[in-house]
């Protein structure tokens, strides 16, 4: 038996001598923590959808949607709420749990936030939860969120310290961490991942689950990326020359067993890069603590697996689709926690 302890004092160290494990004792490791706090055979769905597309001025070397580069994303202005909310409503027929929306935005203007808000009513009076990812936050525009009954706010910290100034430039690593923050402060729960795959080493990889892991509170959502290169993007054309740098899918399957151990409450998700993996490090992911994934055929302007693929997966492996409960609602950071 091995006990389970909700940590947020993890060493670099402890966590690079995870990695080191052989990979059976490491897959064992995570499967015990995964069942210690989940239903080893329910996965939850989700569903993301670009609500913003493109004119990102960020320049992120991974993303199609900046301004910087030259993938044949055209930007497109904020949806129609309407719009949306058809989305949703189709999402949620299809079996989505989660409905999860993305904007091509360094940071939302405060002249788009009543749209905003008037999304985040509609989609969770469906009864479904709500998750944004809009780009940096301010404290009031947090709260706007939190008000409106967002239970989720996307904002990944990517990759390590250490790695993130070569994949991007445009804003600091403090940045996001300071997002993290104000998302607390406002009492939404957080979803923070990052991508694999981008060049960095083992290192890197231990400075990432690092960082989250030793947040004051884990994210209650850890989605971890596998990097779809993307023509015309600086990761996407650098990859295409160097293939080797690319993450192997043991490696992968290392990344999320320990970001399973390092934070045993979280969901971890399969994100982007699952419609290339084959069905058996798919399975060895989910084996490993994965718990989550994005459903349908796009994520944003990268392709996904697809929901027939999905449910044929899903039957071979015996795993369903996770229960529906009513997202936990976080307390505020400023308030004591009983």
């Amino acid at each position: 038996m091995i006990e389970v302890e909700v940590r947020t004092d993890w060493s670099r160290a402890e966590i690079a001598s995870l990695f080191a494990l052989s990979l059976p004792e490491l897959l064992f490791r995570a499967a015990s923590v995964h069942r210690e706090f989940h239903p080893p055979e329910q996965v939850q769905l989700c569903t993301l959808l670009s609500i913003k597309t493109g004119g990102c001025p960020e320049d992120c070397g991974y993303c199609s949607q900046s301004v910087n580069a030259d993938s044949g994303v055209e930007a497109t202005k904020l949806m129609e709420v309407q719009s949306v909310l058809q989305k949703a409503a189709h999402a949620k027929d299809a079996g989505s749990q989660r409905f999860c929306m993305g904007a091509a935005w360094r940071n939302p203007k405060d002249r788009d936030m009543p749209a905003i808000v008037e999304i985040v009513k509609g989609v969770r009076a469906m009864g479904m939860e709500t998750c944004m990812t809009l780009g940096m936050l301010t404290p009031k525009q947090a709260d706007m969120l939190a008000e409106a009954g967002l239970d989720y706010y996307n904002h990944n910290v990517d990759t390590g310290p250490e790695y993130y100034e070569r994949v991007i430039t445009t804003r600091k690593y403090q940045d996001r961490l300071d997002t993290i923050r104000n998302l607390r402060d406002a009492g939404i729960n957080v979803c923070s991942g990052g991508i694999v795959g981008m060049g960095e080493t083992r290192a890197d990889r231990v400075g990432f689950v690092h960082t989250l892991a030793t947040l004051e509170r884990h994210p209650e959502s850890v989605p971890v990326n596998a990097l779809v290169p993307i023509k015309g993007t600086v990761l996407g054309d650098m990859l295409a020359d160097t293939p080797l740098a690319r993450i192997d899918d043991i490696e992968f399957v290392r990344t999320v067993a320990v970001a399973r151990i390092c934070m045993p409450m979280s969901m971890v998700r399969l994100s982007a890069g699952r419609e290339s993996m084959s069905e058996a490090t798919q399975a060895l992911c989910f084996l490993a603590g994965a718990n989550s994934i994005f459903t349908g055929d796009k994520l944003l302007t990268a392709p996904n697996a697809g929901d027939d693929s999905d449910a044929a997966l899903f039957a071979k492996l015996g795993l369903t689709a996770l229960a529906q409960e009513e997202p936990m609602r976080v307390c505020k950071t400023i308030e004591a926690v009983e």
